[in-house]
């Protein structure tokens, strides 16, 4: 099972970075959870976000950001919409259901057959 969060919003921002003070690097990225096995493909309603800096590239967590720096987060996150949450089987699935259709048909055709 592969589970991995996609891209949905990258944001740039023009706060200062905490750890390096520069005022043009600062890239909000919101995310969201993308589950794909050998059966099916979804993308769940669960959601991620996560703070770069691109000019000292590090990742700023939220226990250092600043003030400014929450309420453009604050901001930013009502702004975000994510992608509708959805589920689609794959071929092997398919395939999957199709053979215990079969199965099961042939059980009910053997057992009015037999009886």
């Amino acid at each position: 099972m592969d589970d991995r969060f996609i891209t949905i919003k990258e944001v740039a921002i023009n706060n200062n970075c905490p750890e390096c003070y520069n005022t043009n690097g600062l890239h909000f990225t919101f995310k969201q959870k993308f589950v794909e096995t050998s059966f099916y493909k979804s993308l769940t309603t669960e959601t991620a976000h996560e703070l770069n800096c691109k000019t000292c590239e590090t990742t700023i967590y939220p226990v250092n950001w600043t003030d400014d720096i929450d309420r453009v987060f604050e901001y930013q996150q009502r702004a975000f919409v994510p992608k509708k949450a959805s589920f689609k089987l794959k071929k092997t699935a398919w395939i999957a259901i199709a053979i215990l259709i079969g199965i099961i048909a042939v059980g009910i055709a053997a057992t009015v057959f037999f009886n």
